[in-house]
């Protein structure tokens, strides 16, 4: 890249934070492209667009990018028709402006528009796409979007769950781990591949610099595959508290999906809806990651206890916990 700019969508969310400010870091020109009257803050260091989620405006907020991040998007949201109008309509506006601007698109995506796996049958990026729910959906019509957008380069990355400072997702779990409470939602036996947030910005570093990643799909996730109990476990011995997990009956997370679906037409987003219950009775959420390895040289590095540590200190910090 000659003039290494770049331009984010999301800059004011959990990874396109993270992304734009370790961009700065290693001296990209950044753009956080953010909805009109949008006053959440931005890293330092960072020049903020305004736009709308159209094409026409997503183009002349990224004129002279070399590429286009866009990690805008929606990962909780009470029906279909919603997860498509941000995750679709957004990707199309965000390909079509990269398109027309000649910059090269990264879209971050999810595991989820691939589906479940295990750790002896991990899901691959060849495979069949089989997303459970609205979100994967919608995350995988994004993909087609991209992929079908006339004179676009582009690289979808696919990150497993992710967490970190600024995330909000896992933030209940170590609020309650601070009182002595490890609540483990999933079975023992179910895995999931994760990602600490460090890790993912430099697989999303590495898609923006390297041409090898141009027309890749690539899952990016910690080798190591771990359960939910473990991932308890791991802030249990950061707040040294005694790990004694408590198994959540699946009765009463139906119960608590139906209420958290009627709360979603009250305003008030749930914890627990129909969406995230089909997740925690899957399977499992494993993915292989030689793909990202061989494409991108990239390969996490964070041990879960590590990543733990970080993302629980940050909370108590900022006063989360």
């Amino acid at each position: 890249m000659k003039s290494r700019s770049v331009s984010i969508t999301g800059a004011t969310g959990f990874v396109g934070w993270h992304v734009a400010e370790a961009c700065v870091r290693a001296g990209w020109d950044v753009r956080a492209v953010v909805r009109r009257g949008n006053r959440k803050p931005v890293p330092p260091g960072v020049t903020v667009v305004e736009s709308d989620l159209s094409a026409e405006s997503l183009r002349a907020s990224c004129m002279g990018s070399d590429v286009l991040v866009h990690s805008a998007a929606l990962i909780r949201a009470k029906n279909e028709g919603a997860f498509n109008a941000v995750n679709v309509e957004g990707a199309r506006a965000a390909a079509q402006a990269a398109a027309a601007t000649g910059a090269r698109l990264v879209l971050i995506s999810s595991q989820a528009a691939g589906g479940q796996g295990t750790p002896t049958a991990p899901r691959r990026e060849l495979d069949p796409p089989a997303p459970v729910n609205a979100y994967g959906r919608s995350k995988l019509a994004s993909e087609a979007v991209v992929r079908d957008t006339p004179g676009l380069e582009w690289t979808i990355l696919r990150p497993c769950a992710v967490y970190g400072p600024r995330d909000h997702g896992f933030l209940p779990l170590y609020r309650m781990a601070r009182k002595g409470l490890f609540f483990v939602p999933s079975g023992a036996d179910t895995f999931f591949t994760l990602i600490f947030i460090a890790d993912l910005v430099r697989a999303v570093l590495l898609a923006a610099e390297h041409g090898a990643a141009s027309g890749e799909t690539l899952f990016i996730g910690h080798p190591e595959p771990r359960t939910g109990g473990d991932l308890m476990r791991a802030i249990a011995a950061f707040e040294r508290r005694p790990f004694r997990p408590f198994p959540v009956p699946a009765p009463l997370f139906t119960l608590l999906a139906k209420v958290g679906d009627l709360s979603w037409t009250l305003g008030v987003k749930p914890l627990v809806d129909s969406g995230r219950l089909v997740e925690l009775r899957a399977e499992g959420f494993v993915c292989a990651v030689d793909r990202a390895r061989d494409v991108l040289g990239f390969t996490a590095e964070t041990p879960l206890d590590a990543g733990v540590a970080t993302t629980a200190a940050w909370y108590r910090e900022q006063g989360w916990t």
